[in-house]
């Protein structure tokens, strides 16, 4: 899950669709830094959410 994702890439929460696009600010040991456009940065864990990236 998530292995795929980089900084810099451009993913959407499939749970949370209200947050915006979101920007991949990092990834270690499973956490997955995201700035969300109308979230701001949230620390998801990438063992529990499946993010969907923006084509």
């Amino acid at each position: 899950m998530n292995d795929f994702l980089t900084p810099g890439q451009l993913v959407t929460h499939p749970k949370e669709p209200e947050w915006g696009i979101g920007q991949v600010q990092s990834v270690i040991d499973g956490k997955i830094t995201v700035n969300f456009e109308q979230q701001g940065k949230v620390v998801i864990n990438g063992s529990v959410v499946e993010l969907d990236l923006v084509n």
